[in-house]
């Protein structure tokens, strides 16, 4: 292990099952506190990572929790780069080779894996492996499944550390030491008054999560919004809180496949916030066509979603350890290869932001507060699942802060001789302090001094 850490500029300690700690890397002072340490409970660990053939056989060991990590988290996932560079000689391959073999002896007697044979969940629907079922042609039934993996593990593991709001997307902060709820608040309204929405107007939100979307904009926009999800649990949740809300008049929600939607120019406005991830790159063409079938002559669709920074969904380490083990139908592409696909289908693109910076502000906000609820997090899902989450969002904010991957909300219309939208410049994104100030909000739930919040931090966003 101290031959694999040589050349990394930082203090690392290395505790083993018997107690003994090891520095590793090349920090000068041995007395300096060390960024983390990296704990493994037992020889099987060690063994595995060395002789092992799966390239995740690193990630897997952590989330048996043979392999723990304590300190820094954010530190110990910086080191990412540094174990792609290692390049062992001959000699230093024999030599690990032969100290693991050794191990063997004393990985029968020794063991110290937490046993997630059987999920602490206390839902039915749950993972019964953590890994997910490989999606090859991102077909309706395996859309379907994926999504399932990912979104229906339980509602409450997911509100304990998303906002009031369970906005599943990247947040949008006006000033960096706004409040998560802040932040998403804004992102809502951000997305409202890009598309221009007016009261009546019928408004369709593609993958529509927990419904924040479509009930902030007909709460506060007074339009006849309709979300689709193929998530039952989030189709259920939805659909009590658009009842609780009083606005089973304003607000719909259908179980559906995006591709399964009828008519043509059926909605003014249409949104997709952080769903297009899902359906594979060779159905773009679909998916867009689809979308601009559904929206009026002159209407505008926003289309939020993360890119990456490399073309295509090739196989690496990272595009393997989300597929395995987070979004089983997950495939990210190029910003210009996307806005490509849009013009394809014959959408003219009005406007283009880069959230980069926001998505890995956010993401640490998320991260916190699920470390924070750890012991309740319990409650609703195993450890090894708590630490799959733990780690796929912790890594997906160092990928956004080191520019590997990025998200952007594209802006585009179907084109009508004579008709837009539009107003003449971008102004209106931005300046509209004035037209939204005195708007009231239609319901605000909770009590008394949750509604009195809810209406000071609507008004400090629109500020």
């Amino acid at each position: 292990m101290t031959r694999l850490f040589r050349g990394v500029n930082s203090n690392i300690w290395l505790r083993l099952w018997n107690g003994e700690t090891f520095k590793l890397g090349n920090a000068v002072d041995d007395k300096t506190k060390p960024s983390f340490t990296l704990i493994f409970r037992n020889p099987h660990a060690i063994k595995s990572t060395l002789l092992g053939r799966d390239p995740l056989r690193f990630v897997e060991a952590y989330f048996r929790n043979d392999i723990d990590i304590e300190g820094d988290f954010f530190a110990a996932l910086s080191l990412k780069e540094h174990l792609y560079a290692i390049r062992l000689s001959v000699l230093d391959k024999m030599v690990a080779f032969f100290s693991a073999l050794r191990l063997s002896a004393t990985s029968e007697s020794v063991t110290g894996s937490i046993d997630n044979s059987q999920p602490h969940n206390k839902e039915t629907n749950v993972y019964n492996s953590l890994h997910a079922r490989s999606v090859k042609k991102h077909s309706k039934t395996e859309n379907k499944a994926a999504i399932a993996f990912h979104y229906d593990i339980s509602n409450d593991f997911y509100a304990l550390w998303l906002d009031k709001s369970m906005v599943y997307s990247c947040a949008y902060f006006k000033h960096a030491d706004h409040t998560l709820e802040q932040a998403q608040l804004a992102k809502l309204n951000h997305i409202c008054i890009k598309l221009l929405l007016k009261p009546g107007e019928r408004l369709l939100d593609v993958g529509c999560g927990w419904g924040a979307l479509i009930i902030h904009a007909a709460t506060y926009y007074g339009v006849i919004a309709h979300g689709i999800t193929l998530s039952e649990r989030q189709f259920n949740f939805t659909r009590q809180r658009i009842a609780e809300a009083g606005l089973n008049d304003k607000v719909t929600i259908e179980l559906i496949d995006y591709r399964d939607l009828k008519g043509n120019s059926s909605y003014d406005k249409i949104s997709s916030i952080g769903m297009f991830e899902h359906i594979g790159l060779k159905n773009l063409p679909v998916y867009f066509s689809t979308i601009y079938r559904l929206l009026k002559p002159a209407g505008l669709f926003l289309n939020h979603g993360i890119t990456h920074f490399d073309e295509g969904w090739n196989k690496t380490l990272s595009t393997e350890f989300i597929n395995r083990f987070v979004f089983p139908d997950g495939q990210l592409d190029t910003v210009s290869n996307i806005q490509a696909h849009m013009e394809y289908a014959k959408f003219e693109i009005a406007d283009v932001e880069s959230l980069r910076q926001h998505y890995s502000i956010t993401l640490r906000h998320w991260v916190a507060r699920l470390e924070q609820q750890h012991e309740q997090a319990l409650q609703y899902v195993n450890e090894a699942t708590y630490r799959i989450w733990r780690l796929y969002m912790a890594a997906c904010a160092l990928e956004f802060e080191s520019g590997e991957i990025g998200v952007y909300q594209i802006l585009a219309s179907k084109i009508a001789r004579g008709a837009s939208y539009l107003p003449l410049t971008r102004q209106y994104m931005y300046q509209h302090k004035i037209k939204y100030r005195n708007m009231k909000p239609r319901v605000i739930l909770g009590n008394t001094g949750e509604r009195n919040n809810a209406k000071l931090i609507f008004e400090n966003v629109l500020n």
